[in-house]
């Protein structure tokens, strides 16, 4: 089984069952004692402004908040660099513990030894 788990989430508010499932996914694995890092990537980089997640809503879903908690508490969430600098967003405006990087990191981040890598 892999050690970590990278996870790239593509999908905002645009597709909400495929962004509650990587979050979903990424609490369940950080909850399993799973290294965990989550990249928010296309419309779901909104999620790393403050208040942003808990717009979001999907019946029979765990609260966005509490899953974006749980990774932030044992694992890491980056914001895309470019997708952050596509939609204006700074380091200034991020939640605290949102780091944003760049595809070197998330390529050195998913090629690492025992890892996997899923995309939502």
């Amino acid at each position: 089984m892999a050690k970590k788990l990278v996870i790239k989430v593509t999908a905002g508010a645009d597709a909400p069952e495929r962004c509650s499932q990587a979050f979903t996914v990424a609490a369940v694995a950080v909850a399993s004692g799973v290294d965990v890092s989550v990249w928010l990537t296309g419309e779901s980089a909104w999620f790393a402004l403050p208040g942003r997640a808990a717009e979001f809503e999907l019946p029979h879903a765990a609260p966005l908040p509490d899953l974006i908690d749980s990774v932030l508490a044992a694992g890491r969430l980056t914001l895309c660099t470019q997708c952050a600098a596509r939609r204006d967003i700074t380091e200034k405006d991020v939640i605290e513990g949102v780091r944003i990087a760049g595809a070197q990191v998330f390529v050195q981040e998913a090629m690492a030894d025992e890892t996997q890598a899923l995309i939502y």
